[in-house]
């Protein structure tokens, strides 16, 4: 990939999953504070979003809050209180939709636009870098071209994060009212009802229905149910157009879901801290976690098929040979779908009874082999510096260091002095650390195993 400086950025329902993102490879997660939030599902006390802080501080991964509702006059001031409060709690970022915020007395935190702004014009994103925003979260409905184009106005003037991979709003992003017109419920709000997830009729103008390629009325369909992005091929050439931050959608989404997808993404991008290590269990697969068929949506113009009229749900993977099923396996065709009780003699002994359609693709959606392998770990590199000074000995970890006086006994094996030495400051079990390169200068002096022991656990304290 580029050298050019890039973050990507996961969602977090909340701590546990942010953990979960953190540990599969993400630069930063953004996630929702107690209110406010466009996922009003997803909302988080100030106290976890804290803890969050400390935790990916220490791993170099940001923390961005979404305060990207629209806002009545009556809980302006209380938006503000909070925006104090996660200031205090030494969040990154905020990103916001409401304009009318800027008016009122906000802490001095980076400001980044959300995608609810409508940011697909220069126009826009210059008026907003002008407003003060560092980042503008472009909407989903741009080409690359048109995200060039974006770039070459406005420069590194301001950062431009793109969406890359999750689900899809039917609306152009910002500008959905339908769930607010026939459920009363907000989009802007926070509490969409997913209308366009719903089964609908296509009707012409004698509102009579369309009959489809195959002869059969386009009845009780999922007609406006996209497929979820997949700009998993063409990263580069964001890079190249100008995105800075790669978005994963999915606030909603559990832990499995989001330690695959930023694990996926993590392979495919070159580390943005190429001394950092991470070590899976599982490949990552998109298709082996909740996915809905992939499109890149109009990244490259107006592609087919974008919407799956058939299901709304997870499809997952084709199934092709019954054999790599296993008990507790999901299954779907259509809408329909049943849970995997036994593969009998090439038969599938469903939880229910059921009747599938000859020549119906079947799909596994769940895959309980691959959710059982789902585990990731991230480590920071730790360079070791052991050398000798006048009253003792100085032990450096990552630039810390800590003079231990200290009896200096030849050893009568140097050797195996040395080599103790090196053993036991190498020895950083569950931390978040690995060793990345030791230096030992000194002497050959015997010195106990549980003194050397003690050095380092005191300066893995401090660090």
């Amino acid at each position: 990939m580029s050298d050019t400086p890039y973050t990507l950025l996961a969602p977090a329902k909340n701590l546990s999953v942010a953990r979960a993102a953190i540990q599969a490879g993400a630069d930063a997660v953004y996630i929702g504070a107690p209110k406010f939030g466009a996922r009003q599902a997803a909302g988080n006390s100030v106290a976890d979003i804290a803890t969050l802080v400390t935790e990916a501080h220490r791993y170099g991964v940001q923390v961005l809050v979404t305060l990207n509702t629209l806002l009545t006059a009556e809980e302006k001031q209380e938006a503000v209180q909070l925006a104090w409060q996660l200031y205090e709690a030494d969040v990154d970022a905020l990103i916001i939709q409401d304009l009318s915020l800027l008016q009122e007395h906000l802490p001095p935190i980076r400001l980044h636009a959300s995608t609810q702004c409508d940011n697909r014009t220069a126009e826009q994103v210059l008026r907003l870098r002008d407003l003060g925003f560092k980042r503008v979260v472009l909407a989903r409905e741009l080409s690359i071209n048109e995200i060039r184009a974006i770039h070459e106005a406005v420069g590194d003037s301001i950062e431009l994060e793109a969406f890359v991979h999750g689900a899809l709003c039917v609306s152009y992003s910002g500008r959905c009212y339908l769930s607010e017109v026939l459920m009363n419920r907000s989009a802007n709000r926070g509490c969409c009802a997913q209308m366009c997830r719903q089964k609908y009729d296509l009707l012409d103008a004698q509102m009579q229905e369309v009959i489809d390629d195959h002869g059969q009325p386009i009845h009780q369909r999922y007609l406006l149910s996209l497929q979820d992005m997949d700009r998993s091929l063409y990263l580069q050439e964001l890079i190249e157009a100008g995105v800075t931050t790669f978005k994963i959608e999915g606030r909603l989404k559990d832990a499995d879901y989001v330690t695959n997808i930023v694990a996926y993404y993590r392979q495919k991008l070159a580390s943005s801290k190429l001394s950092t290590r991470f070590t899976y269990t599982f490949t990552p697969n998109p298709e082996k976690t909740f996915h809905r068929g992939a499109t890149d949506y109009f990244l490259h113009g107006r592609t087919r098929p974008m919407a799956n009229w058939s299901t709304p749900k997870s499809t997952g993977e084709r199934i092709t040979d019954l054999r790599d099923l296993h008990p507790g396996d999901g299954l779907c065709w259509g809408d329909q779908g049943c849970q995997v009780n036994a593969v009998e003699h090439g038969h599938i002994v469903p939880n229910k009874p059921i009747a599938i359609p000859q020549n119906t693709p079947l799909y596994r959606n769940y895959d309980i082999a691959f959710q059982r392998s789902l585990h990731a770990e991230r480590r920071l590199p730790m360079d070791i510096l052991f050398e000798e000074v006048p009253e003792g000995f100085r032990l450096t970890f990552n630039g810390v260091s800590q003079v231990f006086a200290n009896s200096k006994t030849p050893a009568k094996d140097p050797e195996r002095a040395l080599h103790t030495i090196r053993e036991q400051l190498s020895k950083l079990g569950d931390t978040i650390y690995y060793v990345h390169q030791i230096n030992v200068n000194t002497a050959p002096y015997f010195i106990p195993v549980s003194q050397l022991n003690l050095w380092r656990r005191t300066l893995l304290e401090h660090l």
